[in-house]
């Protein structure tokens, strides 16, 4: 129906541009995009320049234009919402296909000022590169956790983990997240003490997506500190310039509901624009006992400043608490046997309290991370502009974490994988044991509960100077300003019905240790226990580059140069004269290149190499024991990295497709292991190396009309690649000899060294082969059915070091090896017009269509193989079914 709809609109304005007594001879087709996301462009019109001869787009973006003679015309592509695209076609006795056309959004609003910075564009940034737009993600997204939208790109594995609302986790080309840069309209995400993401802080942000860019490898984010394997820009919702709305309901299994709606007043007559959305998502939790609230809210303000300035403030949070469980209650295959249900929660259950049977849990999460930014473009002539972002994030919230002598009972599984004490009848946690060790105790709690707090405070800037020199240069300059201060405690929630609580860390307390009263206090709920400290991190970075395009050929040079400060203030441990610790510097630095050369209209070729020279992170990498101390490691060094791409592209109406080549060295990799000799000392060791390196290939597919077929194809070769060295210290800091006990208690003992073999160990966590297939198919005008195959191997279990004997050789061994597995995912949905005002979509998801039962992350055991793995195993088959009206 699209494509008879199409050939009659085609035909009237055709046959209305043109004297009854001369026929069509030529056509033009193509397809018309949204350049930056890539979404298809449904009802763009397409004229030849100084007549009326045109056509529209259809629903899937295609168009086929009727001329009537040969020669060279000129073709008008318009779209509401677009800058307008003018392009030169060449016209023979053939049909001309131009491929994709794409067009530049014309958004009010600047969330894009500082993004254009951080976008790549295809076929001319030279780098590997994967878009996932806003109408993918409201299709196929469903009840899965957000990363999970993009686990049928290349080198991408993403899971549930626990199974809890917001806790999934990704992996790219085989780095966790900690090495990957996650952004938001180009701002920085990830955590400034340790590198990683918290999904659950942002798990609204399915809600306000407009489209989602990953660059593996080097990319072209333009910020001072690089990662190692690769980005993911997450870019929001702008302020449209028309004005309109939505609102939607969904229903799923185990309970899940959510609501959303979105208002936009579009561009007023005063040059104000305003955006707003918010929804609220709830459920009881595919796993046992995680049941969640979660909101999404978002806001974006836009004003034009007279013809040189505009403004744009835009705010987005994401509230929300979950019940969890564990991410150390995965368990052994045969404990999981045994058990017969994939979805039991080890730490679930209940406690008689009043004769009332009261529901439990020891895995809670409660967050909101909001994020503002002001936005602002100054187009200072036709050839250079400033853009600048000024943004802050205040995050409060946190989590339970159990305490007391017995705090490992809390974990409802043990170290060797099998289901721990306190256990009732159904083998849910009998919390009721709990209460009676601890009312029968005589030195208060024995086990108690404790909320593990985190107030983020995260101040940045980012500004970009752009120019051109002459026709073909374009130069960028700017700075990345961040401060970011984060507040650690841990605060008493549940004594469980002990009368008093005794901290056992505060025989550590260093400006104490004497004060036996102190020690042993009596602490009651909302006392600090544990750990009272903040830590800073304060980094200034500049960077460059200079892009060269001109015809076929796009190339750039790129560098930056960053100063990252840590420190700490202990408020627990040390006394207010030593607090506050001294200030770590490091200076790091990245230099990168790259080539893209358009060999025709359809085949391009890409290179680009770079190096860079990274800050350790604050924790795990810093400070020796980052919760409790303010000792420096001595050892601590840069990481280096060093990456090599190439890549192919062919573009045509009917095949999208891309290969690549990769090769990323990671070196001098902060590695901490604990030390048998004593379980207070431990070592960071340097000298350990990893290297990834593998093929990917990518494909979209138009056979026909309407059908699209996606497809995905990835084996890498990711292993550790040298072997590491460190000295040995103690809590205290103090170095130590080969017994474990520090220097000076054994005379004339050498400071001792850790030493392990870890050559050609398989990297673990992340699939290193990866298949995916996907089709969609349009059977009347706004109905379309998608089915999509995951297929996932040469998975190797999670694995931390060892601990390892002093000045010894300690030899690691590769991580138990999964099973493969894949996983069919199916969705159906429609589109249609209510009236000239109201639009409907309803839409149904299954994922697991086949209820595949598999393993989706594991924990490596001392076996290195499947009897003493600790595994969890993925979600079987659900489903969901949305309705959502526009206007």
């Amino acid at each position: 129906m699209g494509s008879m709809l199409l050939k009659v609109i085609c035909g009237i304005m055709f046959l209305l541009g043109m004297s009854w007594n001369v026929m069509a001879k030529e056509v033009i087709k193509g397809r018309v995009v949204d350049s930056q996301s890539k979404e298809v462009l449904i009802g763009a019109t397409v004229s030849v320049e100084g007549t009326s001869v045109g056509c529209a787009t259809d629903a899937e973006g295609y168009f086929e234009l009727e001329v009537e003679e040969s020669g060279t015309v000129v073709l008008v592509f318009r779209s509401v919402g677009y800058s307008e695209v003018k392009k030169s076609v060449v016209v023979d006795d053939k049909k001309v296909d131009l491929g994709t056309v794409g067009m530049l959004p014309m958004y009010i609003n600047l969330s894009d000022v500082v993004v254009r910075g951080s976008l790549a564009v295809d076929r001319k940034t030279p780098v590997a590169l994967s878009v996932v737009t806003a109408k993918e993600i409201e299709e196929k997204l469903s009840t899965q956790e957000f990363p999970e939208i993009l686990k049928s790109l290349p080198s991408v594995y993403a899971t549930k983990e626990g199974g809890a609302f917001g806790d999934g986790r990704i992996n790219l080309r085989g780095f966790e997240t900690e090495n990957i840069a996650v952004m938001v309209n180009g701002v920085p995400m990830n955590e400034m003490e340790w590198g990683g993401i918290y999904w659950s802080n942002w798990s609204g942000l399915a809600d306000v997506t407009r489209f989602i860019q990953v660059q593996r490898g080097l990319g072209a984010s333009k910020v001072s500190v690089p990662s190692v394997g690769g980005s993911i820009n997450i870019v929001t919702n702008s302020t449209n310039a028309v004005a309109g709305g939505s609102v939607s309901y969904g229903v799923g299994n185990d309970g899940y509901n959510k609501v959303a709606f979105n208002l936009s007043t579009g561009l007023l007559k005063n040059g104000w624009a305003m955006s707003i959305l918010g929804a609220r998502t709830w459920g009881d939790g595919y796993i046992q006992g995680t049941d969640f609230v979660g909101y999404s809210y978002f806001v974006n303000i836009s004003k034009r400043l007279g013809e040189n300035h505009q403004l744009s403030l835009t705010a987005f949070g994401a509230p929300q608490w979950h019940n969890q469980r564990n991410r150390n209650d995965k368990m052994t295959i045969k404990s999981w046997d045994e058990l017969g249900d994939t979805q039991f929660n080890p730490s679930y259950g209940f406690a008689n309290r009043d004769g009332k049977n009261v529901r439990k849990v020891s895995a809670y999460n409660k967050y909101h991370k909001p994020q503002v930014s002001l936005n602002h473009l100054w187009e200072i002539n036709n050839k250079s502009s400033l853009s600048s972002v000024l943004y802050m994030s205040l995050g409060r919230g946190g989590g339970y974490s159990g305490q007391g002598k017995w705090k490992n009972s809390w974990y409802g599984t043990t170290t060797a994988g099998t289901l721990g004490v306190n256990r009732a009848e159904d083998k849910t946690f009998a919390y009721d044991s709990v209460y009676k060790w601890n009312e029968s105790s005589q030195t208060g709690s024995v086990m108690a509960m404790s909320m593990s707090k985190n107030e983020h405070n995260w101040f940045g800037l980012i500004s970009t100077y752009t120019t051109k020199l002459g026709q073909y240069f374009d130069v960028y300059g700017g700075v990345d300003l961040r401060y970011y201060k984060g507040k650690h405690y841990n605060e008493l929630v549940d004594l469980y019905g002990g009368e008093y609580f005794i901290d056992p860390s505060r025989k550590n307390v260093k400006y104490k240790a004497d004060d036996k009263d102190w020690q042993e206090e009596h602490l009651q709920k909302g006392d600090i226990i544990f750990r009272d400290y903040d830590g800073f991190v304060m980094q200034e970075g500049f960077f460059a580059q200079g892009e060269y395009n001109r015809e076929a050929w796009s190339a750039f040079v790129a560098g930056s140069v960053s100063n990252s400060t840590y420190w700490r203030k202990d408020r627990f441990y040390y006394s207010k004269d030593e607090a506050k610790s001294d200030k770590e510097h490091f200076t790091g630095f990245t230099i990168k290149g790259g080539a893209n050369y358009n060999v025709t209209e359809k085949h391009n070729v890409f290179a680009n190499i770079g190096y860079f020279s990274r800050p350790p992170h604050m924790q795990g990498g810093v400070f020796l024991q980052n919760d409790v101390s303010n000792i420096v490691n001595s050892d601590a060094m840069n990481e280096k990295v060093f990456s090599i791409e190439l890549g192919y592209g062919f573009r045509s109406s009917w095949l999208n497709a891309n290969v690549n080549f990769y090769r990323t060295a990671w070196m001098d990799k902060a590695t901490r292991v604990n030390v048998k000799e004593d379980r207070d000392a431990f070592a960071y060791l340097t000298g350990i190396d990893a290297l990834h390196q593998g093929i990917e290939v990518d494909f979209v597919l138009h056979p026909i009309v309407n059908l699209d077929i996606t497809g995905v194809f990835s084996i890498g070769d990711w292993h550790w690649n040298g072997d590491g060295k460190g000295y040995a210290y103690n809590s205290a800091g103090r170095p130590v000899g080969k017994n474990g006990k520090p220097l000076g208690d054994v005379g004339g003992e050498e400071h001792a060294q850790s030493f392990i073999k870890v050559k050609d160990v398989r990297v673990g966590n992340s699939a290193q082969t990866t298949f995916a297939i996907g089709g969609r198919y349009q059977f009347l005008r706004g109905l379309h059915v998608g089915v999509d195959y995951s297929h996932f191997a040469r998975n190797y279990a999670k694995f931390s070091f060892p601990t390892v004997n002093l000045d010894a050789e300690n030899v690691i061994e590769s991580p138990w090896r999964m099973p493969a597995y894949g996983v069919l995912d199916a969705n159906i949905n429609y589109r249609f017009p209510l009236s000239k005002v109201f639009g409907v979509m309803v839409s149904a998801n299954v994922n697991n269509l086949l209820d595949k039962e598999y393993i989706a992350d594991a924990e490596d055991g001392a076996g290195h193989d499947k009897d003493t793995a600790k595994v969890f195993y993925g979600f079987g088959r659900t489903f969901s079914v949305n309705l959502k009206i526009t206007f």
